[in-house]
């Protein structure tokens, strides 16, 4: 792999990381609309409890998940 290609493919992990630390916090203030207001629901609804827990899930454990998933195998592996 050449030194562009590899620069290349960082860029693009460090964009998909920062991506899915976004979605999952889009995620959360989404659920915490839904649950604590009127906006999607009348009087609001309790399934954006776990929907945020959810997101927040997603938001600090995958990019930890997809770090791990491409990380460079030890030498002598």
């Amino acid at each position: 792999m050449t030194p562009d290609e590899r620069e290349a493919q960082a860029r693009s992990r460090f964009v998909a990381i920062q991506l899915t630390r976004i979605g999952g916090t889009v995620i959360v203030l989404l659920a915490l609309l839904l649950w604590q207001t009127d906006r999607f629901v009348e009087g609001g609804s309790i399934i954006g409890f776990p929907i945020a827990l959810i997101g927040l899930a997603i938001s600090f454990l995958g990019p930890k998940q997809l770090a791990r998933r491409w990380r460079t195998p030890p030498p002598g592996s």
